[in-house]
């Protein structure tokens, strides 16, 4: 940071590499129009400058400059020629800097006297006039936008099969091959059975019979984690004595009596739809 010479004494961090002075933003358009003005903080770092334009490599006194938003200064001759040469398709964001790829167009928040100075200048060429939203001008007299006329696709197929004799032979074969394609598709799915308009009914009964499924045997299982840890803590009451030790031996025979009932109901339950458990099919029993 330093102050500016100038009667606006300014605090800036701006510094003329060639006068080495700090300038403020008001001194860099008045009087260092044509300087390298960059950060105190680079010069620094690396003092060496260069006061050559880099488009053209020459003396930036020599012509017209053009100061960027980035502080980086060119030939306005040469910075119109270089932003021309871009394809007309180009749009005003992609306008950059050559030396740090910063935008050309100033940002339209900006409020400095370098953006001024530059928008004053951008105002005069139609493509700056579109960058800063400006209706176009006729009083443009630099070269036009370099214009690409790139062919569409369905140009180049239409000049191919032009070109290219018997096409349309060609092209008829593939149209009548894909229509026997079609044929032997719709033979196809004609053979697919039809599909029953009550099938999604029973889909979803059988889905809401699994899901009951599901919660009663989460629910089963619920219960015998229950049971077991009720059987735990009795055994761990049972160290006490030997009322203790009556009671979890009671518990374990019922236990094991509820066992054999639950074996019992399953087992009969397994064999109750069985016809080789039937005594009407045995045939080696007899009815009178």
């Amino acid at each position: 940071m330093g102050l500016c010479k100038c009667p606006k004494r300014k605090v800036t961090n701006q510094f003329c590499y060639e006068h080495r002075v700090n300038v403020c933003e008001y001194c860099v358009v008045q009087n260092h129009p044509k300087c390298v003005v960059q950060s105190y903080l680079l010069w620094l770092q690396d003092s060496d400058y260069s006061p050559e334009c880099v488009l053209c490599k020459k003396n930036l006194s020599e012509d017209e400059c053009a100061r960027l938003s980035c502080y980086h200064v060119f030939h306005w001759d040469c910075l119109d020629e270089y932003v021309r040469d871009f394809p007309d398709t180009t749009a005003p964001a992609g306008y950059k800097c050559p030396s740090c790829s910063e935008s050309i167009l100033p940002k339209q928040n900006l409020v400095s006297p370098v953006a001024d100075a530059l928008r004053e200048k951008l105002s005069t060429v139609n493509w700056g006039r579109i960058g800063l939203g400006l209706p176009l001008s006729s009083e443009d007299s630099g070269k036009p936008m370099r214009k690409t006329s790139p062919k569409t696709s369905l140009e180049k197929s239409v000049s191919e099969n032009q070109s290219a004799g018997g096409s349309s032979c060609s092209s008829e074969d593939i149209v009548v091959h894909m229509e026997e394609n079609l044929h032997q598709r719709n033979e196809a799915s004609a053979t697919v059975p039809r599909r029953n308009p009550h099938g999604t009914a029973g889909e979803k009964v059988v889905l809401l019979d699994e899901d009951e499924s599901k919660y009663r045997r989460r629910y089963g299982f619920l219960r015998l984690s229950l049971w077991l840890k009720f059987l735990q803590n009795q055994l761990s009451f049972s160290k006490r004595g030997p009322r203790g030790v009556c009671k979890a031996v009671i518990l374990v025979i019922g236990l094991f009596c509820l066992l054999c009932v639950i074996f019992s109901f399953l087992g009969n339950a397994m064999t109750s739809d069985d016809p080789a458990f039937e005594l009407h099919n045995d045939p080696n029993v007899r009815f009178n």
